[in-house]
């Protein structure tokens, strides 16, 4: 039986020596292209099953080379490899239909198990990869996401799967990592980008107006329903309702949610008439849903109907690696946002950063950097400009902290950032004014 075939495509020789030789040890038929245009010329002939393949190169990049193995119908595998491993890029490497992606410097162990890996379920796997490379779509979901450790880019892979179809989507992790971002990149790497993205706090509203907000209500449905009104699903059309911690709701609610989900219809409150919705449904908790089910809190049925797609995001903590790029990356933002000269972090500003254990994750850091942004006047942030001590230090006044406490304390170091100003504040925060307003007056904070 003859070895597999593999094409390797990379406009560095050192890298076609040093990969090539090893996939070669590893006894599989290599043959090397030094651009896409060359590769493209040798896969009619050679017909390979897995075609490795940097990401930039000059003239044909990767991801356009992936896109034109699609459009030939070429059958190959492909694994694309890049220095750059921006959320985009890995999202749109999935979204074409890569089914691995890694980062440069490359383990070679970790690329031999990935073709090992790619090799063996060649035969079993049925990809239905989608023409194109990032759409106007994919600018409005770049630098929404910001890391290069492993498990940013397990979660780019998940996004730009996902983002292939309407399944349902499960977004889990601790308060602060970013579900939102993660969700709204879904939406627009999706088909229906241009369709709206609806979201609503599950936690935030009472159960009655929970179902008006979701379902729509009719005029004179309840106590002050005065006019008409539509729903989050009907207002989404094809696009996504975002459920943000749909842990909280109640068992009757997760019965009516349940229905949407298997039958995609709705009823809106005091209505006779049932409505269809073609919205997909993405939701977020932080948390554990399985002990919810255990205890009765959380309905089984609707846990396996949330979970088609499942996307966990890692707490800060976990990813340390990402905090100088992504602590550059917020303080480059807020300083834009707050109209301040682009500012810099120092030595010690930075050590202390990556130093802390940031229970509050991004969101933590974020407020962090903002209030740091503001002291500094847009110059240069030190440590005593960010209020940070040691995770010794810090320990004891955040391990016990209430979701309530972190949230009214993040609110309050914005509005002091922005002097008051709401709809800055909401801008930075990613709310709208209306919710704004109702978590200033949750926290007594107007």
């Amino acid at each position: 039986m003859s070895s597999p075939r593999v094409l390797l495509v990379d406009d560095d020789p050192f890298i076609r020596t040093s990969i090539g030789e090893a996939l070669a040890e590893a006894r599989l038929d290599v043959r090397v292209a030094e651009s896409g245009e060359a590769a493209l010329g040798m896969v009619g002939e050679m017909r390979p099953a897995l075609v490795i393949s940097d990401v930039r190169m000059p003239g044909m990049d990767g991801l356009e080379l992936l896109e034109e193995l699609r459009a030939r119908g070429s059958g190959a595998d492909v694994i694309l490899m890049t220095a750059f491993d921006d959320m985009p890029t890995v999202a749109s490497a999935m979204r074409g239909g890569a089914v691995e992606f890694l980062v440069k410097p490359l383990d070679l162990d970790r690329l031999l198990e990935a073709v090992a890996r790619v090799l063996q379920d060649r035969a079993a796997r049925a990809r239905d990869a989608r023409n194109g490379a990032l759409d106007a779509a994919a600018g409005a979901a770049s630098g929404t996401l910001i890391g290069r450790t492993p498990e940013m880019i397990a979660v780019y892979k998940r996004i730009g799967q996902a983002a292939t179809s309407g399944a349902t989507v499960l977004i889990r992790g601790e308060s602060g990592t970013g579900k939102e971002l993660v969700a709204r990149a879904i939406h627009d790497l999706s088909v229906h980008a241009r369709e709206p993205f609806v979201p609503i706090n599950c936690a935030s509203l009472p159960e009655t107006l929970l179902e008006s907000e979701l379902f729509g209500h009719v005029r004179g449905a309840f106590t002050g329903a005065v006019n008409s009104r539509r729903g989050c699903f009907a207002i989404a059309g094809r696009g996504t309702v975002f459920l943000d911690e749909i842990g909280d709701t109640s068992a009757e609610f997760q019965s009516k949610l349940l229905r949407v989900l298997q039958n995609r219809e709705f009823q809106p409150v005091g209505a006779e008439r049932v409505e269809r919705t073609e919205a997909r449904v993405v939701a977020a908790t932080h948390r554990p849903l399985e002990q919810m089910i255990a205890a009765g809190t959380f309905r089984e049925d609707l846990y396996y109907r949330l979970r088609v797609v499942e996307i966990a995001l890692p707490p800060l903590r976990e990813r340390a690696a990402d905090i100088p790029l992504l602590a550059r990356h917020l303080v480059d933002r807020a300083c834009a946002s707050l109209g301040l000269t682009p500012a810099t972090l120092s030595r010690d500003a930075l050590r202390a950063i990556e130093s802390h254990p940031w229970p509050g994750n991004v969101r933590e850091l974020e407020n962090c950097l903002i209030r740091g942004v503001v002291l500094a006047a847009g110059k240069v942030l030190h440590v005593e400009h960010l209020s940070i001590g040691s995770p010794q230090d810090n320990a004891g006044s955040t391990e016990h902290a209430t979701l309530d406490q972190n949230e009214a304390e993040h609110l309050q170091r914005v509005l002091t950032a922005v002097r008051g100003n709401k709809s800055r504040a909401a801008e930075i925060l990613g709310v709208s004014r209306p919710r704004l307003n109702r978590l200033l007056r949750k926290h007594a904070l107007e």
